[in-house]
C-alpha cells in the first residue's frame, strides 16, 4: 500500500509539473528559406546554423530506394543545402557523396566543419567549411542479413551490435571540448560510440532495455561544457546524462517522448528538447527549455501544421538560446524560432 501511494504521488507530481509549466512566448517564421524554383526541400530531417549565421539544411529529397540482396541503392536520396541568414540559397555540399542516402541529422562543430549522419548509409560524413569532404565515419554494409539474424550486422548484447565504430542506423553526433566525437547509434543498435577526434574508436555504451544505461531508441545526442553526455532516450520517455566516459549521472523525466535534443553555447547553457508527435499523430508538439539539472523553465508550441506549430521536429539548432531552427519532416520545412523569455 505504502509503495502505491509513493507511486501515486510521483504520477501526481509529475501531472502538476506538466500542468505548471509556464508557456514561453515566442514568433515564428515559416517561409525563411528561399528556394530556387528547380529545388524542393523534402523532409527536412536535419538543420544547423555556423558561426555566420548560415543554415545549412540536411534533407530527403524522397528519391527511391531499393532494399537488394547487398545493400539499400538510392541515387540522390539525400541532399545537403546551405543558406544565408536570410535564407537566400547559397549551394548545394556533398552532390553524389557515397554517403548520402537516408538524411538523419547535420551539425555543425567548433571550427565550422559540417557533419552529416545518414540512417540509410550508415555513416557519418564530415566536411570543412568549405564543403570539401574531409572524413567517414562507418560504411555501407555489404550485405543484408536474413530476416531475424538482428539487422544489419547486429549480434552480441541485444540491441548493442558489432563492437567498434561499423553504425547500423545512427541518429545524431556531437562533441566535447577536446574533439571527442560522440555518436548515438540507435535504429538497431542502441548505444552511444565515442571515438576521438580522428575518428578512432574509443568505446561504447548502452544496450537496448529501460535500465539505467540502457536505451530504447536513443534518437538524439548533446554534449555539456564539461563534457557530460546527453542521450534523448525517446522510447523511454527520458534524457539519461552520462559523464564522458559513459558512466550514469542522472535521469531528466517529465518532458513526454525527447526526439531530438540541443544544448546552446555560452556561460550559462540551456537544454532544448521536443516532445514531437510522430508523423501519423498530431498529439503532443512542445518543446521544452531547461536548466541542465532537468528543471523546466518553459514549454512553447504544440503539434500541426500552421506557424508556431510543429510536424514531427527530427532536429533543433539552438546556437543562440533565443533563435532555434526547427527541421519538420511532415511539414517539409524548417522553422526559425524567436523565443521571448
Amino acid at each position: 500500500m505504502q509503495k502505491l501511494f509513493y507511486a501515486s504521488m510521483a504520477l501526481l507530481s509529475g501531472s502538476l509539473l506538466f500542468a505548471q509549466t509556464p508557456e514561453i512566448a515566442f514568433d515564428s517564421t515559416i517561409s525563411l528559406l528561399k528556394l530556387p524554383a528547380n529545388l524542393h526541400l523534402g523532409e527536412a530531417a536535419g538543420v544547423a546554423t555556423n558561426s555566420k549565421g548560415n543554415i545549412l539544411v540536411y534533407t530527403r529529397t524522397g528519391e527511391d530506394g531499393t532494399m537488394g540482396g547487398s545493400r539499400f541503392f538510392t541515387h540522390g536520396g539525400s541532399r545537403l543545402f546551405e543558406f544565408d541568414p536570410a535564407g537566400k540559397y547559397l549551394r548545394e555540399i556533398g552532390t553524389g557523396v557515397y554517403g548520402f542516402m537516408f538524411a538523419q541529422s547535420v551539425r555543425v562543430d567548433s571550427q565550422d566543419n559540417i557533419w552529416t549522419v545518414d540512417r540509410g548509409a550508415d555513416v557519418v560524413v564530415k566536411f570543412d567549411s568549405n564543403g570539401r569532404f574531409l572524413m567517414a565515419l562507418g560504411r555501407k554494409p555489404e550485405s543484408i542479413n536474413p530476416a531475424g539474424s538482428g539487422g544489419r550486422g547486429g549480434r552480441g548484447v541485444p540491441g548493442q551490435g558489432i563492437a567498434g565504430d561499423n553504425f547500423n542506423r545512427p541518429t545524431d553526433i556531437a562533441w566535447d571540448a577536446a574533439g571527442n566525437i560522440f555518436v548515438s547509434d540507435a535504429y538497431t543498435n542502441a548505444r552511444i560510440v565515442k571515438l576521438d577526434k580522428n575518428g578512432k574508436f574509443i568505446k561504447a555504451w548502452g544496450s537496448k532495455g529501460n535500465g539505467e544505461g540502457q536505451f530504447d531508441m536513443p534518437n538524439s545526442i548533446a554534449v555539456d561544457a564539461q563534457g557530460n553526455v546527453y542521450v534523448a532516450d525517446l522510447g523511454n520517455k527520458r534524457i539519461q546524462v552520462f559523464d564522458n566516459d559513459g558512466a550514469f549521472k542522472a535521469q531528466l523525466s517529465d518532458i513526454g517522448a525527447p526526439w531530438t535534443i540541443c544544448i546552446s553555447p555560452g556561460a550559462h547553457q540551456y537544454l532544448y528538447s521536443s516532445n514531437s508527435n510522430p508523423p501519423d499523430s498530431f498529439d503532443n508538439g512542445e518543446i521544452y527549455k531547461m536548466e541542465l539539472n532537468g528543471k523546466l523553465l518553459g514549454k512553447f508550441g504544440t503539434a500541426g501544421k500552421l506557424a508556431k506549430e510543429f510536424g514531427t521536429v527530427n532536429e533543433l539548432d539552438c546556437r543562440n538560446p533565443n533563435q532555434l531552427y526547427a527541421g519538420e519532416l511532415t511539414n517539409w520545412r524548417v522553422q526559425k524560432l524567436t523565443l521571448h523569455p
